[in-house]
Formats: C-alpha cells, structure tokens, sequence
C-alpha cells in the first residue's frame, strides 16, 4: 500500500513510527512531516491546509490511503475533496469535523442527541458573556468555540478572572476562534481520554489515556495542548469504559449520521467521571496529542487495517485491537514561555542519542540546520515516551532520557502520572 499521512506533529510522528512497522505498507509519505518523521518516511512540502495540493500529491503517488493527522485539515475539508477524487481517507468530513470545529454546535448537539455533559451558554459578545456568569459558580470555564491548539480554554477561579477572560477572547486573544465563546459549568471529578474508531455504521473502542493539561507540576498554570501522558489510567474501570461507550461514544456516532455526516475515522472523547457517571468535555475529531503516542506503544495490532477499514466501511470484519500489557508514558518538552509567548530557534541537543529499546522520541516542534544541529520550534518540541512493565518502570525510564537530553531554553512537568501513582 501507499499511504499519505498529513500532518507534522508529534501525534504524526508516532502514526507514522507505528504505520511504517506494518508488512502491508509499501511506500509511505508524510506532509509536512518533521525531522525525527524523516528518518522513517519520505516528506512532501504541503500544509494540512493545502487541501488541493495534498490531493493532487495523493493523486501523484497513487496513494490508497491518506491518513488525517491534525483537526486543520479535517476542518478544511481535506476529506471531502479526496471523498470527491475517489480516494480513500481515515478522516472525518468537515461536517462531521464539526463535533471538535465548533464547542457550542458539540454542546448543542450533545443536548439534541441527549449526551451528558455540563450546563452551558453560547455568547457571541462580551456583554451578553458577562451577563451569563450569573447563571454559573464559579471556577468558572470560558472556552474559545473554534480550534485553538488544544489552548482555547480558561479555568478561572473567581469573577473578575472570568470576566478578564471573557475580555481577552472577545479582543482577539484567541484570534478567530474566540469571536463566538462557551460558558460551562465546572465539572467536579477526574478527567479522562478515550478513543473510538468508526466507518460510518460500526464503531469500535480503540484505547484510552490519561493527560496533563496544565503547563506546570501539581496542575498549576495556563491551559496548554498537553504536557504528557499515560496509558493505562486506573480512572477507566471496565463500568466506567462502558458507560462511556454506550452514553456517549455510541450515541455521538449515531447522532452525527442522524445529522447528515457520518463519521469515518477515530474520535477523541475527552470526559469527566463524576458521582452521576462520564459527562463530556468535549470531543476531538482526531487521534490526541500527546495521547496518540502512548497508544501507538501500547498497540499490539497491525495499525493500518484499522485505518483502512474506517476509510472503506468495513470495520465490523475486524476483531478488537490487542493492547500490551505495559504501560506508557509520553513527557513532553516545551520551549520556555508556552503556551504563551516563546521564542522558537534555540538548540536542542541529545535528542538523537540511542535511549534503549524501550524509549521513543517523536518530534512535535522542530526543524533543523543543514549540518543536523536540532531547532525548537515555540511549543512544544519533542515527546520523550517510554514503557514498563508498570507506570512506575515506565516514568522512570520516560524521566531518564529527558534527563540526557541538553535544552536550557526548555521546560517540562516533573509529575506526569501522578494520579495513578497516587491511589
């Protein structure tokens, strides 16, 4: 097979480490693809947003798959123009992209298809948002509707932060994304990942994670895209995995083809589990990032079958995918000042050392000088993961190779996996 996967992330980095291990792929391409995803595959030029170019490049190859990394291209409707020339994609269309797009069209459709979820008001000014805080407690939860790089929500703890908050998205502080904001309902308990592939009918569970979404230790500081991960999370019990799949996993998938847009491809239910049971969060409409990369380590399956099968409707004639019974960390490393302003170009070096054959480094943020010295990008850089016979095993391991790796200009949490390793 030929299979153009598109994105250049750390997320597709691990897809791409896990698809080229497959006996099925022939050629695989990756756009743009990153330094560390050069070593494993071929890279093309194009953005996820340069949708006609990315199908001609599949046309060129003759791909008979592309693989939709990143929620840019599914909201561009790089599904839909390769559903149009013919080619087979594990990716939802733009339509059903919606379910990550847009949080008040997904808080909206969780009240349609009856999916529990938190108390919510859409505001589209600031005076109407400020007005709405009435109706809340506080700490209060101010979201971005559009795609905002996983940084589009504020937890503010009083008031006069929420309404700073509400100020800040209506003045551009989240550009395009902030001109239309959420206001939910805080929701007491611990929050989860879980993962589901669907074909348009059938469904599948595909893993679930644990991340950190605070930039620093003891989940403190601003919202961020996630500094790490690890699977498994004690939180999903096998009463807790099945009530997710049944209220919402099942009910999303059928709601979203009762809407006109069947859903092809993995969805990403970030939840809460409270006293009354999972509530939703939100949803994501691709693998998460850093959550894709714990579960590529744990994969005992083939990868790409499963991809194919959501692309051409026949997942019902696979069996569930086979996990490890290791666990797996991913740490990710940051440049100093993110999520915020931060100053991308500085020199990472060790990242290429040889960890051992239980320890992974996929790129998220980097690009590199023609003599191979290693440049940070002004996030997140690199996802140091590792596995164990247990979280513990695996931490240590993930902690020992950040350790060996040289970055002044960068920052990571010292405490990822603290949850498990606390109960």
């Amino acid at each position: 097979m030929n299979i153009l996967l598109v994105g250049s992330g750390g997320r597709e980095h691990a897809l791409a480490w896990k698809i080229a291990q497959s006996p099925l792929v022939t050629r695989l391409v990756a756009s743009p693809g990153n330094p560390g995803m050069a070593k494993i595959c071929e890279l093309a030029p194009w953005k996820p947003t340069e949708v006609a170019r990315l199908v001609q490049h599949a046309r060129e190859m003759v791909a008979d798959l592309v693989v939709i990394g990143p929620e840019v291209a599914i909201a561009a409707g790089l599904a839909d123009a390769l559903a149009d020339a013919g080619i087979p994609c594990f990716g939802p269309t733009a339509a059903a992209g919606r379910l990550e797009s847009s949080k008040a069209f997904t808080k909206a459709f969780a009240e349609r298809h009856h999916l529990p979820t938190s108390r919510y008001r859409i505001c589209e000014d600031r005076e109407t948002a400020h007005a709405a805080l009435a109706d809340f407690d506080p700490p209060y939860v101010v979201k971005a509707d559009g795609l905002a790089a996983g940084k589009g929500v504020v937890i503010a703890p009083d008031r006069a932060a929420a309404e700073a908050a509400i100020d800040d998205a209506f003045a551009g502080g989240f550009g395009e994304a902030g001109q239309i904001i959420v206001l939910e309902e805080f929701l007491e308990g611990e929050i989860g990942s879980l993962f589901a592939l669907c074909d348009g009918r059938t469904s599948k569970l595909f893993g679930w994670a644990q991340d950190h979404k605070r930039a620093f230790d003891g989940d403190e500081g601003p919202n961020t895209g996630g500094m790490g991960t690890y699977s498994p999370a004690p939180v999903f019990d096998l009463d807790l995995v099945a009530q997710t799949d049944e209220r919402l996993v099942k009910r999303a998938f059928k709601g979203i083809a009762q809407d006109g847009a069947p859903y092809r491809g993995v969805l990403f239910v970030e939840l809460m589990s409270t006293r009354d049971g999972p509530k939703l969060v939100e949803f994501n409409a691709r693998f998460g990032d850093p959550e894709c990369q714990v579960l590529m380590l744990r994969l005992e399956s083939d990868l790409v079958p499963y991809l194919v099968a959501c692309a051409n409707g026949t997942l019902a004639d696979l069996p569930d995918p086979v996990w490890r019974d290791e666990a797996a960390v991913c740490v990710v490393l940051a440049t100093r000042g993110y999520p915020g302003k931060a100053e991308a170009g500085s020199v990472i070096r060790g990242a290429d050392a040889d960890f051992g054959p239980h320890v992974q480094v996929f790129h998220a943020g980097t690009s590199t000088d023609p003599d191979g010295t290693i440049r940070a990008g002004s996030g997140r850089a690199l996802n140091v993961c590792a596995t164990g016979a247990d979280l513990a095993e695996a931490r240590e391991r993930a902690y020992a190779a950040v350790a060996r790796i040289d970055w002044p200009e960068g920052f990571h949490r010292t405490d990822i996996g603290w949850r498990a390793l606390a109960r």
